[in-house]
């Protein structure tokens, strides 16, 4: 199986942690966030991770090298520029017809094998992996109608959301629709399956996820992932 690990970002949003370390290179506990990653997937079955790299490539290829220390092989598909989320996929020529995708700096403890396992045997073309968040209003929201008369009010809700996981399968025939040479992003791949009318499945994990973005998530991450490392 094959999993694809985008891991050219900057983290510009995780600084100072990343002025000397791409962010999925910091460590969590004594492995890097990446190296985590890693195990995981060569624990699922995957044999086969390509690192989608840019920003500090040559560090990611010095620590795993080609992977041989974890089991699997790894490959290494360069950026020459920030092409996103989903534009990397066009530089990579041999793409089985399903595969993984995922960011490099995302803690779960989901069960790598089972879901992909339900994206093939479903023969889906996109599964999106996803976890429900809860965020509070600061705010009384006041619920308006047409004459603008107040018609129900909520004294700072707690709203809940489906979000993405940064986590994904796809099929081969998705990457067609992603330009080349150009920066493309999972949002502009979402909005194109959804005016053309291709389906795209939401995949709920309800266990672990943190996706870390921020300074305070790593620290959380810090704190939280040996709980649930298993």
């Amino acid at each position: 199986m094959r999993a694809i690990i985008l891991a050219g970002g900057i983290g510009s949003r995780l600084r100072p942690y990343t002025l000397s370390l791409p962010k999925p290179l910091l460590p969590i506990g004594d492995k890097p966030i990446l190296e985590i990653i890693v195990q995981q997937l060569a624990k699922s079955g995957f044999n086969h991770l390509t690192l989608a790299v840019n920003h500090q490539a040559d560090l990611f290829s010095a620590y795993f090298g080609d992977g041989r220390k974890w089991g699997v092989r790894i490959t290494y598909s360069l950026e020459r520029e920030a092409l996103g989320t989903m534009g990397p996929l066009r530089l990579i020529n041999d793409l089985p017809p399903d595969f993984l995708i995922m960011n490099g700096d995302v803690l779960t403890n989901l069960d790598y094998a089972a879901a992909f396992r339900t994206h093939q045997e479903q023969q889906r073309r996109f599964t999106i992996f996803a976890a429900t968040r809860r965020q509070k209003v600061d705010f009384g929201v006041l619920h308006v109608n047409g004459r603008n008369h107040l018609s129900g009010f909520e004294e700072k809700p707690e709203l809940e959301y489906i979000v993405s996981m940064g986590i994904y399968a796809a099929s081969r025939e998705i990457v067609h629709k992603i330009p080349a040479d150009a920066p493309y992003g999972f949002d502009q791949l979402m909005l194109r399956c959804l005016a053309e009318g291709v389906p795209v499945n939401v995949h709920r994990h309800d266990g672990y996820w943190l996706d870390i973005g921020r300074p305070d998530d790593y620290e959380r991450a810090n704190e939280e992932w040996p709980k649930h490392a298993g």
